[in-house]
């Protein structure tokens, strides 16, 4: 009865241990997953120094949970480091039921208001999904068209924008 119990435990939190993927491209796969998924995905050096990443994959109208989305893949030594999912806004709610049947709920999730002079506000959605050292951080404006969510290993999102 015990072990019918924990296994039950186990099936029932299995999302919430779930790879952090994008149309099961985890991180760490090579560039050749990633191609064989993703075959419309343009390929290219980074156009600037990073610790973080040397190669780029760009693909756009890709379908990921029923929303149409654009991805960039950043890969260093052939290794997927991150990815970052861009979506319309007006498909956040939907976008995230998706995700969080796909990842378990997130760690954190917040709707904040901002001042944005005197009688504005603006509103941000943001949601954080963590699985060991990989996480998903998904950030909306829900004034702005377009959210985004970066996934990614390490300290990734520090390291590939500075300037070397």
């Amino acid at each position: 009865m015990k072990r019918l119990l924990t296994l039950a435990a186990t099936l029932l939190a299995f999302p919430a241990f779930a790879a952090l993927d994008v149309r099961e491209v985890e991180l760490g796969a090579k560039e050749r997953e990633i191609r064989q998924k993703f075959p419309s995905a343009h390929c290219k050096a980074l156009e600037w120094k990073s610790r973080a990443a040397e190669r780029r994959c760009d693909d756009s109208r890709v379908s990921f949970g029923g929303v149409e989305v654009q991805v960039t893949f950043y890969l260093k030594k052939d290794a997927l480091e991150a990815f970052d999912v861009r979506f319309d806004t007006k498909d956040l709610e939907r976008f995230v039921a998706f995700l969080k049947t796909r990842y378990g709920a997130p760690r954190s999730e917040q709707k904040d208001a901002y001042p944005r002079g005197k009688s504005e506000k603006r509103q941000v959605y943001k949601a954080l999904w963590e699985n060991g050292k990989d996480r998903a951080v998904l950030t909306a404006q829900l004034e702005k068209r377009r959210a985004s969510m970066l996934v990614s290993r390490g300290d990734f999102d520090e390291e590939i924008y500075r300037v070397r």
